[in-house]
């Protein structure tokens, strides 16, 4: 299993358009083979942080879903992020 976590950061004044922008996005996600969970979500303490969780049964289901990441207009929101991938065993 694979969990994809960490804060991304965004101009505060785009953030909600930023989220509304990730909603086809966990939707799809949802429903791909070997996603067990999907969270895009603003901090609730932190109006630049938006937080990132992800499960996948398995790094190649991961990456099958994954394909370029963010769009342009996603990208260019982001001033910057600390997403990590990590193993777990068991």
């Amino acid at each position: 299993m694979i969990i994809v976590a960490g804060p991304l950061y965004v101009d505060p004044a785009r953030r909600t358009a930023y989220l509304d922008g990730c909603t086809e996005v966990v939707g799809l996600a949802r429903q791909a083979d070997g996603c067990r969970d999907f969270a895009v979500s603003p901090d609730l303490v932190d109006p630049s942080r938006i937080n990132v969780f992800e499960c996948w049964e398995s790094e190649e289901q991961l990456q099958r879903f994954r394909g370029s990441g963010p769009d342009a207009g996603q990208q260019e929101s982001i001033v910057s992020a600390d997403v990590r991938e990590y193993p777990v065993n068991g």
